[in-house]
């Protein structure tokens, strides 16, 4: 399971989401090769290749910079999709500069607030980071790109879970710098060992089968609690549960999640599926060892248990009575109110959202596209299909919460923590469902 910065996902968390999935940092990158496909027709609202000035005119290139915390493995995807851009866009030059989330975090507040930081960021793991930066007036709305031309930022074609977290007082702040959706990896060899010939497809099923599949000092199931991308929540969803609702009123205590937590809890804490309180590291440790026949995890993953020896398969979260759901994580990437060079910026986030750039980096990163109309495409990466084939049922965790890591590191995961360890659900969820509420303020 990818450890973030903090302990939110994805989008909101996580992110996870979908963040670099390592914790080793990188130096800035300054790429200058090679896409294909790009449209010189000019978007609205933002700058063609002559009205930036740039090789179409003779005139200079604008510079872009851009400050991320993709540090991982998937680091070289996004610096290969920035390489694109600058060759097909000889008038504008994007140097990308890589750094761990945490200094990121630590750095662009003072560096926007100033005037000094990068033309476009992403601020962090955690897209409730967006609220920080509008507050303070730092960043501008994208909505004069928004469109359906070509050099033109489509946001129909996000998942709408993501474009209404990004988007603020009817503005859209953010585009999706990456997405992921979480999906059930499973052990083959314990899978056959077992009796089981395929992997669960309902709730039922998969309760079943991890019990089944918990014998021999092997866990059916291996659930990470802290320093991960959520996974808690899926299942709550799956039962029709939540944590928080739009208008930022707890729902934890009611009774389809209680219902949920309580049947889960007991199978960690008397059926013992899985170890109690596992970081993300030790939970993605254990599933490499071939301790553990099952795991919810995204993309970043699958390289690591195939590179381990694991038999692998990959299959999409099962369905509870609530319908097909999984977590979807994302990282958002905006542009600087101080930016010199806004049109250009929104020119690069237009181009980089779009189908040819977004087809190339899943292709490289195994990430599933941002995009949701890009169903019939053809992924040299088998694994990609199946997360992009998660997307429509991919939703946010604490989905436009201001204060969605507070709620995440000062609530949940000390609650998730608690019923784990016996303690009574019910109760537990409505002293949690208080804490929400004093965060958010809600008055029901």
């Amino acid at each position: 399971m990818k450890p973030l910065a903090k302990t939110v996902a994805a989008l909101v968390v996580g992110a996870i989401a979908v963040s670099g999935c390592s914790s080793s940092s990188s130096k800035g990158t300054s790429a200058s090769t090679g896409n294909a496909g790009a449209s010189s027709a000019p978007a609205q609202g933002a700058s063609s290749a002559s009205s930036t000035g740039g090789a179409a005119s003779g005139g200079p290139v604008v510079q872009l910079t851009i400050w991320t915390g993709f540090t991982g493995s998937d680091g070289p995807s996004y610096q290969a999709l920035v390489s694109q851009f600058n060759s097909t866009h000889p008038n504008i030059h994007v140097t990308m500069d890589i750094q761990p989330w945490a200094s990121l975090a630590q750095k662009l507040p003072q560096a926007w607030a100033t005037g000094t930081g990068p033309d476009i960021a992403t601020p962090s793991s955690d897209p409730g980071s967006i609220f920080n930066y509008i507050s303070t007036n730092e960043v501008v709305p994208l909505d004069p790109a928004v469109g359906t031309g070509a050099n033109q930022i489509n946001s129909g074609s996000f998942p709408s879970s993501v474009t209404n977290a990004f988007t603020v007082d009817g503005k859209l702040y953010a585009v999706p710098a990456n997405m992921a959706t979480l999906v059930l990896y499973y052990n083959k060899t314990l899978f056959s060992k077992a009796g089981i010939s395929s992997p669960p497809t309902t709730q039922a099923d998969f309760i079943a089968d991890a019990k089944k599949l918990t014998s021999g000092g092997n866990y059916g199931l291996t659930l990470a609690d802290n320093q991960t991308i959520q996974m808690w929540p899926i299942l709550q969803w799956m039962n029709g549960g939540d944590i928080v609702d739009a208008k930022g009123c707890a729902t934890v205590q009611q009774a389809a999640s209680v219902q949920a937590l309580t049947t889960w809890s007991d199978l960690v804490n008397k059926d013992h599926i899985s170890p109690i309180g596992q970081t993300g590291a030790q939970s993605d440790t254990l599933f490499s060892a071939g301790k553990a026949a099952m795991e919810i995890n995204g993309p970043w993953a699958a390289g690591t248990f195939r590179t381990a020896g694991i038999d692998l398969g990959i299959a999409q979260v099962p369905v509870g009575s609530a319908g097909a759901v999984t977590l979807l994580s994302t990282v958002p990437m905006m542009v600087a109110k101080s930016s010199k060079h806004q049109q250009a910026a929104e020119q690069f986030l237009a181009w980089y959202t779009g189908q040819t750039a977004q087809l190339a980096f899943a292709q490289k990163s195994g990430f599933p596209p941002v995009r949701t109309d890009m169903a019939s495409a053809t992924y040299t990466n088998p694994d990609v299909s199946i997360f992009a084939s998660a997307l429509p049922t991919g939703k946010l965790y604490l989905a436009g919460q201001p204060k969605a890591t507070q709620i995440d590191s000062d609530v949940y995961v000390p609650f998730i923590q608690k019923i784990e360890r016996g303690a009574d659900v019910q109760s537990a969820a409505n002293s949690a469902a208080q804490a929400i509420n004093q965060l958010t303020g809600c008055k029901s």
